[in-house]
């Protein structure tokens, strides 16, 4: 029976800003999660990791509005807050589609960890994005009021960012893999797993950032030894020269070309980019694996082979349609 990390974007589920509230988010998870019970059902060992970009700001925002009257949230925190709401989100979705089906199985959204190093360069160079999108004359005001720092995402809008440092591993692997083992249908490595530092004793401390949650389940996946990672996004393939008469939509790439693309800058940093690198990664470093990236709803599409950017360790065919 084989592994799949199926790891969904914050974003998707705040599909736009007058779709935000926590049931239109749960909404959006409960009309994703039918193609994921389909994978159960064709034997696949299932880990559905999520993002929190979105998700973690509302919180952060919702702090600074209330630091009068209750103690501020610390990034850390907020990430495991977003972890245990958007884990309920899922297994919920997934619990009510068994139900529908007549199927019975265990889920469980686990709170994960992901070791950081407190060295890591991101902290002098915070670049994730977090929270709403923004006009940029807003964006610059609350950058003024509130000392963040903020960026352009992807031409989207502008947004808050924050440290987002390197996972060196997953302090849950070996728990993750016993539930798989077990029959269940596994949440983890929420908003990226909650940032620690390993202390000389074995101890962890809290880290304030977000990391990314397709570095992180990549990570995760290698640890499990998996054999897919899907990562599911708003866009059917990955291209290159995105937006210009040049744009070209790619089918297979090896992990030599999608590193080669990365280099030249191809992808947006905040978002096409560390998808690609996640899967580059896990595909390299983990023997007989495949990372797909693709459009959410064309999930069934992309298990068959016919949707999605794949990318692969050996030379493919035809690199794009």
């Amino acid at each position: 029976m084989s592994t799949a990390i199926v790891a969904f974007g914050g974003n998707a589920l705040v599909t736009d800003a007058e779709h935000d509230s926590i049931p239109q988010q749960y909404d959006t998870v409960s009309r994703t999660v039918g193609p994921l019970i389909d994978m159960v059902e064709q034997g696949w060992k299932l880990v559905v990791s999520h993002g929190n970009g979105p998700q973690v700001g509302f919180i952060l925002r919702r702090s600074e509005l209330a630091q009068g009257e209750v103690d501020p949230v610390p990034v850390d925190y907020a990430v495991a807050d977003t972890q245990g709401a958007i884990g309920y989100m899922f297994v919920k979705a997934l619990r009510n589609e068994l139900a529908r089906r007549g199927l019975s199985r265990p889920v469980v959204a686990l709170v994960t960890h992901s070791v950081v190093s407190v060295d890591d360069p991101a902290f002098t160079n915070p670049t994730k994005p977090v929270g709403s999108f923004l006009t940029e004359d807003r964006a610059r005001a609350l950058a003024n009021s509130l000392c963040w720092t903020i960026a352009e995402d992807a031409g989207r809008g502008w947004r808050r960012t924050v440290a987002s440092p390197r996972p060196t591993t997953i302090l849950e692997t070996d728990v993750i893999r016993q539930l798989l083992d077990g029959g269940a249908i596994v949440v983890a490595v929420g908003g990226g797993g909650i940032p620690v530092a390993l202390e000389p004793d074995g101890t962890v401390v809290g880290v304030e950032a977000v990391v990314d949650k397709d570095i992180a389940s990549g990570l995760l996946a290698h640890e499990l030894g998996a054999e897919l990672l899907l990562i599911p996004t708003g866009v059917a393939r990955v291209a290159i020269g995105f937006g210009t008469p040049a744009e070209t939509w790619l089918d297979t790439i090896t992990v030599d070309q999608a590193r080669d693309y990365i280099a030249s800058g191809q992808f947006g940093k905040g978002s096409m980019e560390p998808k690609v690198e996640a899967v580059a990664d896990f595909v390299a470093t983990t023997p007989g694996s495949v990372g797909v990236i693709g459009a959410a709803e064309e999930i069934p599409a992309i298990l068959a082979g016919t949707s999605g950017t794949r990318i692969v360790g050996d030379a493919p065919g035809p690199t794009n349609e």
